[in-house]
């Protein structure tokens, strides 16, 4: 195992340490905890959003604290939830009273946690609401989750979500618009290398040098199957048109598109597959109405990618496109 570590069972720890010295006008870490909260937070009078899981996503979920997006992310240790009670600092750390939306990835041991944490916050009279994002089309169950996995898509939630709360909205209209989300994001991905988990100290599956996995999970959960590389072409039709046929998109349609790197996949491959995601979408009339291409939600070292794409109306694409300003999104 090479990796740029001291020790395994520290790398969560030292990782939030470097975050919050690198970037103290954003972050704060919550003493004694894996939290990692708004400089300014609590923001008064404004719905919080809070998120989270297990690290190893970066730059989900602490790179998208900040300005009209979450106010605190819960980092568990590699691949592994946070548990209920670091869950429940940062709900009650970034309260002002106007209530707290959790954005769950649907995995098993995150809707458990983050439920428990709600129930937690509720008896000490915090309103609390939560969603629970599932936009992977690939599978319907996996080793991790009851349902259809939570992906890339999440950050389309954190976004237009923490627009909303931005804007003073009240933490029924923001858990609603947040549902809104999820109701219109849809993602599928792929992997031509595994990952290893510091702690395991090796790779958590196995690939041929002419394998890839199709429909593969963030953590390394099976896809749908195993096949020969293809071609750029080939994977981007591959996953873009089971979005696509999932979707159910129309001529007229817009979209926002993400072209999500899983953590080794050079920034050219990205666009090479973001070219033909382009012209399929272009060929099908569909309306490109923003384009977010780099690494969203990876996973660890995994080689691959996984295509997003978020059906928009008027209300989503607005706010969309209003100002955030975090350490992995800025409004350009």
């Amino acid at each position: 195992m090479k990796k740029l570590i001291n020790h395994p069972e520290n790398v969560v720890r030292d990782m939030i340490d470097g975050m919050v010295l690198a970037h103290p006008q954003k972050l704060k870490n919550l003493p004694d905890t894996t939290v990692l909260v708004r400089a300014d937070a609590p923001v008064h009078g404004k719905v919080a959003l809070v998120s989270g899981g297990g690290s190893g996503h970066e730059p989900s979920h602490a790179g998208f604290v900040g300005l009209g997006m979450l106010h605190a992310a819960v980092a568990g240790e590699v691949f592994t939830s946070p548990a209920p009670d670091q869950v429940l600092a940062a709900i009650k750390a970034v309260d002002s009273g106007a209530g707290v939306l959790l954005i769950i990835k649907n995995y098993a041991g995150d809707v458990m946690n983050f439920e428990i944490a709600a129930e937690l916050a509720a008896a000490e009279g915090i309103s609390v609401a939560q969603v629970i994002v599932n936009d992977d089309v690939a599978v319907e169950n996996s080793t991790y989750t009851t349902g259809r996995r939570g992906i890339a898509g999440t950050v389309f939630v954190h976004k237009i979500a923490g627009a909303l709360a931005e804007q003073g909205a009240p933490l029924e209209e923001v858990q609603q618009v947040a549902q809104k989300v999820i109701a219109n994001v849809r993602s599928m991905g792929m992997a031509l290398s595994p990952c290893t988990v510091p702690a395991a100290g090796k790779p958590g599956f196995t690939l041929g040098e002419d394998e890839m996995e199709i429909g593969m999970g963030i953590h390394g959960e099976p896809g749908t199957h195993r096949a020969s590389i293809a071609s750029a072409d080939t994977i981007a039709e591959t996953l873009t048109g089971k979005v696509l046929d999932d979707l159910q998109l129309q001529t007229g349609d817009r979209v926002a598109v993400m072209i999500n790197g899983l953590g080794a996949t050079p920034v050219m491959e990205l666009y090479i597959v973001y070219n033909k995601v382009a012209r399929m979408l272009q060929e099908r009339e569909i309306v490109i109405h923003d384009t977010f291409v780099g690494e969203y939600m990876t996973s660890l070292e995994m080689a691959g990618c996984s295509v997003t794409l978020l059906k928009l109306d008027d209300q989503l694409a607005a706010l969309l496109d209003a100002p955030a300003d975090t350490i992995a999104w800025k409004k350009r």
